[in-house]
């Protein structure tokens, strides 16, 4: 049976035998039996992750009256934009297509924000709606408690000081970059030099004069190669698969807003080759660069696999003039030396690993049918992956951007909604726990 947690903090000060039944759930899973711990009952649902998409969906639960908890294991929101970015990151979609629900950009900032104005904006979108997440809590456990008809959830914060939360629903926000994707390559320990992946680069000011090998040719791995030739680095780039590289505008317009637009007209096939013939004519056949295309269009990639084409700034330029070298998969590292598998050997300063991220529910989260084990992404594509059993949710691994979580953190308020108006109807006055209970 599910129970509102009102009428569960009735019981616990009013029946004997529900306070049983915890004690017994409590003793019988060692993951949260701790002297030190202490509990905190969640009138509604707790929410993990503090970046865009956990504050999409607590401003969305805060405009159907829900209260929410958030808890975030750093110590600001949208850490990664904060602290594993690159200093000349922007936006790559038009700012339009990156509102979080209720509340657009300033109108002064650019078409395309930087990293700053963007971490902006999201602080100011958290002071508006009145989100105050709970920093430096890492939750390192999470499950349904059948008995109960609750989730459990466990944070360490940075003393050591643990909190089991429980809660009727569980949001996941954690999102798609929580952890740095870093691949198994032959001979690191020999390489001798350094080797760093993009969230812990900031500027191509320290490799100055440097010849640097980035692995990955995303829209950060080209966007790092930028960087390094501004900064008077001699870049080579590793091109392991296929890639669509297109404009980031044509015919004036975001390339982004224009396919959007087509799309409500011409089925996606047809869109894409019109993209595909647009971006020849502008930039030229990017085979002969060493950027092969898919098979698949960009727009039919993108939405059956998540893969997201290059939006390109002006690296292609500096590709046609051999500012940047374009070169295949790494075989394996000597000293100070890569070789690559079609036999050349080259030497280089640094490499940096431009290899995307992955997501880390699996590590925390004790369910076996919404997430799967092997990528941590729901099962269900969207837009019916978002909910699962037993009050459990994601947002923010739609791989459609921000538009996506936008999206999701609408449906899912909209869901808990219903439930939480449904269980006021049934709630009666109830005696207040003694145990500490979570700003709202």
């Amino acid at each position: 049976m599910e129970y509102f947690l009102r009428e569960i903090e009735g019981k616990q000060a009013h029946d004997p035998l529900f306070m049983n039944n915890y004690n017994k759930s409590s003793s019988s899973s060692s993951s949260f039996s701790s002297s030190s711990s202490s509990t905190v009952w969640v009138h509604g649902p707790v929410i993990v992750g503090a970046g865009p998409s956990g504050l999409a969906a607590a401003a969305c639960l805060r405009d159907k009256s829900v209260p929410s908890v958030i808890l975030e294991r750093s110590n600001c929101i949208a850490s990664p934009w904060q602290l594993k970015t690159y200093d000349r990151l922007r936006l790559h979609l038009p700012k339009q297509f990156c509102e979080l629900p209720f509340m657009g950009f300033p109108s002064h900032f650019p078409n395309y924000p930087s990293k700053q104005q963007f971490v902006q904006y999201l602080e100011n979108y958290a002071e508006s709606f009145g989100i105050r997440p709970r920093f430096n809590e890492t939750v390192q456990h999470a499950e349904f408690d059948g008995k109960l008809g609750l989730w459990r959830v466990k944070s360490v914060d940075k003393v050591g000081k643990t909190t089991e939360y429980m809660c009727r629903w569980l949001i996941v926000a954690t999102g798609e970059n929580a952890e740095a994707v870093v691949p198994d390559i032959e001979g690191v320990e020999e390489f001798g030099a350094p080797i760093k992946h993009t969230s812990l680069y900031k500027s191509g000011e320290e490799f100055r004069g440097k010849r640097v090998l980035v692995v990955g040719c995303g829209n950060s791995g080209m966007e790092v190669c930028l960087d390094l030739c501004n900064h008077n680095a001699t870049p080579s780039l590793v091109v392991r698969d296929t890639v669509h590289v297109l404009p980031r505008e044509m015919l004036g317009k975001s390339t982004f807003g224009l396919s959007m637009w087509l799309l409500k007209w011409l089925p996606m096939r047809l869109v894409d080759r019109f993209l595909l013939m647009v971006s020849w004519l502008l930039l030229g056949d990017t085979s002969h660069l060493g950027l092969d295309r898919p098979r698949l269009g960009p727009l039919e990639l993108k939405n059956l696999s998540g893969k997201t084409p290059v939006l390109d700034v002006g690296t292609l330029a500096k590709i046609k003039g051999g500012d940047i070298k374009v070169r295949p998969a790494i075989k394996r590292l000597k000293r100070h030396t890569v070789e690559f598998v079609d036999g050349r050997t080259e030497n280089y300063d640094a490499i940096i690993l431009a290899t995307g991220y992955k997501s880390n529910v699996p590590y925390w989260l004790k369910e076996e049918d919404m997430f799967s084990k092997k990528d941590g992404y729901p099962r269900r594509p969207f837009p019916n992956g978002r909910k699962g059993r037993n009050g459990l949710y994601a947002v923010g691994f739609t791989k459609k951007g921000l538009l996506g979580a936008s999206m999701d953190a609408k449906r899912i308020a909209e869901d808990i909604e219903q439930c939480w108006e449904t269980g006021a109807n049934h709630r009666t006055t109830l005696a207040p726990s003694h145990l500490p209970q979570p700003n709202s």
